[in-house]
């Protein structure tokens, strides 16, 4: 995970990149549509809660982790991009001249790590190394400094991440804490990760996980011929959340502890998540702030009355 440093650092030279992990093995909802597209209020889904909240919390972009058969149906609830609240209620003689679009991309698993090593911690990793490819081809001012990751599967009132953008898009780490319990706990509360993070967790799903081989047996050469069982190998793609980030820095970090959260990865904790006081209280941004939209192709205008915020 290397490119080249940024000369000095601004604050408006801080690229925040947002990762919503989707890609990873299914919960158990059992339904037709992909789990983070269950709803969590009247028409708004768990992973448009996720990408609002990498909006709140201050995100340059989002980079949505999800396969190709899942992607058109994302896509269609959440589009291309989404406005920066913060910037929606200025006052200005222009209001449209401030306004900041945050641009959404969709990254699929690489084929090679497909029913091998694709858990949920995994499509973070993969996320934050595609995001960082990209944005370093195109300039190293706009590679990624920090990634935020949101957890499609946890729920809380995001608003409260507005009066922390600035700790949030800063060196050190921030941790959104429930009850005291961070994504180390296997809480799927949302964090921030650099370089330094990256290279600790994937060694935890390289050297934790297994393949088909197993070193026990090994030819003339060292090279390991004994093969696994089935039910043993490609350990990683099961791997919890809290195996794989593991956290020691919390007292050197930024943190805030949120209230009413919920965790919302699995049928029995939705019904409680549903029964709570906290689905009364989380509920769909307005629709100049979030609803769907297509960037315009280059050189063709925009013949969509629908896709302005004027209308």
């Amino acid at each position: 995970m290397e490119h080249d440093n940024k000369p000095f650092q601004t604050q408006s030279s801080f690229h925040l990149a947002g990762i919503v992990p989707i890609a990873g093995q299914p919960l158990d909802f059992e339904l037709d549509l992909p789990d983070c597209m269950m709803p969590i209020n009247k028409n708004y889904t768990l992973v448009e809660h996720a990408v609002y909240e990498c909006a709140m919390a201050g995100c340059d972009t989002i980079w949505l982790i999800c396969n190709d058969d899942i992607a058109p149906i994302v896509r269609y609830r959440i589009g291309d991009y989404i406005y920066d609240p913060v910037y929606m209620n200025r006052k200005a003689r222009f209001p449209s001249e401030h306004q900041r679009r945050i641009p959404i991309f969709y990254v699929p698993i690489h084929p090679k790590d497909r029913d091998k090593r694709d858990c949920l911690a995994w499509s973070v990793l993969h996320g934050a190394i595609t995001s960082l490819k990209v944005s370093s081809q195109l300039s190293k001012w706009v590679s990624p400094d920090k990634y935020y990751v949101s957890f499609p599967y946890g729920v809380y009132p995001v608003e409260q991440l507005r009066q922390h953008r600035k700790a949030i898009s800063s060196k050190k780490n921030f941790y959104v804490l429930a009850d005291s319990e961070h994504v180390g706990h296997g809480q799927y509360t949302s964090f921030t990760f650099g370089k330094e993070g990256f290279v600790k967790y994937r060694r935890n799903i390289r050297q934790k996980g297994t393949g088909m081989y197993t070193m026990d047996k090994t030819d003339e050469r060292g090279i390991p011929r004994g093969i696994l069982p089935v039910e043993e190998r490609y350990s990683a793609r099961f791997f919890d959340i809290d195996e794989v980030f593991e956290i020691d820095d919390i007292e050197e970090s930024n943190v805030i502890e949120v209230t009413k959260f919920k965790n919302v990865s699995s049928w029995q904790e939705y019904r409680e998540y549903m029964s709570s006081e906290l689905s009364t209280i989380v509920a769909r941004p307005w629709k100049g702030i979030m609803k769907y939209r297509e960037s315009n192709p280059i050189g063709v205008d925009d013949e969509d009355p629908e896709s302005t915020l004027e209308n």
